[in-house]
């Protein structure tokens, strides 16, 4: 058999987001809420440059702009990755966006709205117009405007590393889709059934978020975090009726449809009608959080997993598949997560660290390569995939404060065994170290550290550092070899947890040790480190089991509320003086605060 040779590579520029699609509805709408903005597609806008066969780096744009989830042009993030790739714009073959509306053009004649939003946010000439006005230059043949679902399908089963999957999308929309399931094998991705997008369970989920009083699409994992403090058994019943599951697998959600004015439609009011009709009133962001909203939340997260594994179980059922990957914001449920890989259902499952819309920007790259070129993307680690900076640029940094003073260490190991004295002795560190992750997690890279077996630690950095509510959980951080003892992991299953998008059970012996990071259910979202994937932060969490015997961390994102995770040094230094932190390890300097007198 004569081999051909392999295509010539691309330079392929992947992009997320809808920058107009927040304007529009501020314009359209003037008189909404500004959680009622949330209510819309196109967050998350992010780019990923492939080069010479390569992930060059992969970075949302709110950790330039600093509004979170933003979906701005990512005009900052796109010439990061030029500059770290050393090409011109010139130089990109192919812009690929994740989202891919100019096919349905005549599904938006129905009405003047549907007509102008098309027009001024999804039509292919918007984006083009934006790429001309930021780069200049005719860029009609080089966009590529990839279907939603399957930017999603290929930013999880490329890096996945399997030969075939099952995959699931689960989001709010696509375009039309709500949920896709799709296979993925040599041949690339085949979608094999669709949940249409007025039967979201994303959208019921965000509608939740937006009735228990906190913002719809944004605020969803603090809905997660609050769940097991209820009982989902007192409303399960109810929430089961909101949702209808169909015998070949899919569902249908009645009451998304009770939305019949454009303004209900903008606000799902129709819907949070119904759901005060069965639930009572809705909560106000500023009222007190009581037992009932516990339980409704208890019982919507109850609801979201039973429907995925019934949509799972059947798919796996009908095709075969051993494999299981997963991707859209539905993905980033750790608990849902969770229940998935402990029904055994698949021998290997796998999420994508941008289980996101931001980790579209990747999968709309990645679908371009597959489709054009056989060969694959060398080394494609998602996760630390961001900017990163050098000591020079941390010593200037430094160099503009009066308010810290910095001792560099001239070995790393020095450096890690001093700040795990410090962390044994009770202090709150941060850690700002190699490339910034893509993807919302902090793994380690942009982290707050704390001692897991403080029984106040969780309380004093949500209260006093994050300045967030008290019944959100912190996440451990294990050395992957400790990783089953403490947690109810399988040895096959470690690196399944190294993105922190899984919660498990803390192993009941080791509750009462671990206070800081055991939820109220006794589980855990847990982050396994190796050596080989982080080695600075596990000689740091090795530290502190040198000093301590406990080869874990608390782990928390370098940010405090309302703030994406800090980009660069000297974000870095602001958030660690205004956030009150006590030590931060950042490259090979040790930094404390300058106290007064």
């Amino acid at each position: 058999m004569v081999r051909m040779p392999a295509a010539q590579p691309k330079t392929i520029m992947g992009i997320s987001g809808l920058h107009n699609s927040v304007p529009f509805k501020q314009a359209r709408f003037p008189g909404l809420d500004r959680r009622d903005h949330r209510i819309t597609q196109g967050f998350d806008s992010a780019a990923a440059l492939l080069h010479d066969r390569r992930l060059v780096g992969a970075v949302a744009e709110e950790r330039f702009i600093g509004e979170k989830a933003t979906g701005a042009f990512p005009e900052h993030a796109i010439g990061w990755a030029l500059e770290r790739a050393g090409i011109g714009i010139d130089a990109v073959d192919v812009l690929a966006h994740g989202f891919s509306y100019e096919p349905l053009r005549a599904d938006f004649e129905h009405s003047d709205l549907a007509r102008a939003r098309f027009r001024e946010v999804f039509a292919r000439q918007v984006l083009l117009d934006r790429l001309t006005e930021t780069f200049g230059g005719a860029w009609d043949d080089r966009l590529v405007q990839v279907p939603h679902h399957l930017a999603h399908a290929a930013s999880t089963f490329y890096p996945s590393g399997f030969d075939s999957a099952l995959i699931l999308i689960a989001d709010g929309m696509g375009e039309q889709h709500s949920a896709t399931v799709a296979l993925g094998s040599d041949a690339g991705i085949e979608p094999i059934a669709t949940v249409s997008e007025l039967n979201s369970l994303g959208i019921l989920y965000g509608v939740f978020t937006y009735y228990l009083g906190f913002a719809f699409g944004l605020d969803e994992y603090k809905i997660m975090g609050l769940a097991p403090y209820g009982d989902h058994r007192k409303h399960f019943a109810a929430m089961m009726d909101l949702i209808h599951l169909r015998p070949d697998g899919t569902f249908t959600i009645p009451a998304l449809y009770r939305n019949e004015t454009d303004w209900d439609r903008e606000t799902y009011r129709g819907t949070l009608k119904a759901l005060a009709e069965i639930f009572g009133p809705a909560r106000a962001p500023e009222d007190e959080l009581t037992d009932h909203h516990r339980d409704i939340a208890a019982a919507l997260q109850a609801a979201l997993e039973a429907t995925l594994l019934h949509t799972l179980r059947h798919f796996r059922k009908q095709t075969g598949a051993t494999n299981l990957c997963m991707a859209g914001g539905v993905a980033l449920n750790c608990t849902a997560n969770g229940v998935i890989l402990r029904s055994r259902q698949f021998k290997r499952m796998y999420i994508q660290s941008a289980a996101g819309d931001d980790g579209t920007a990747l999968g709309a790259a990645l679908y371009v390569h597959h489709h054009d070129d056989s060969e694959p993307i060398a080394e494609l680690e998602t996760p630390l995939s961001g900017p990163e900076f050098d000591n020079d640029d941390i010593a200037d940094a430094l160099a503009a404060r009066t308010d810290c003073r910095a001792t560099r260490f001239g070995d790393f190991g020095e450096l890690a065994a001093e700040l795990g004295r410090r962390l044994a002795a009770g202090q709150i560190g941060a850690l700002f170290q190699g490339r910034l992750e893509y993807g919302p997690r902090a793994l380690g890279n942009r982290s707050i550290l704390g001692d897991p077996r403080h029984p106040r630690m969780r309380d004093i950095i949500n209260a006093k550092v994050k300045k967030r509510e008290a019944f959100r959980p912190f996440a451990p951080a294990v050395l992957d070899e400790y990783a089953t003892t403490y947690f109810d992991i399988k040895d096959h299953e470690v690196d399944t947890y190294a993105w922190m998008l899984f919660i498990t059970a803390v192993r009941p012996e080791f509750r009462e040790q671990l206070p800081a990071v055991t939820h109220v259910d006794g589980s855990a979202r847990v982050q396994t480190v190796s050596r080989s994937g982080n080695a600075r932060f596990w000689t740091v969490i090795e530290a502190f089991r040198q000093q301590t015997g406990m080869p874990i961390l608390l782990n928390t994102s370098f940010n405090v509320k309302g703030q994406p995770i800090v980009r660069t040094p000297a974000e870095a230094l602001q958030t660690f003086v205004t956030a009150g932190l006590d030590v931060l390890a950042i490259g090979d300097h040790l930094v404390e605060p300058v106290t007064a007198g």
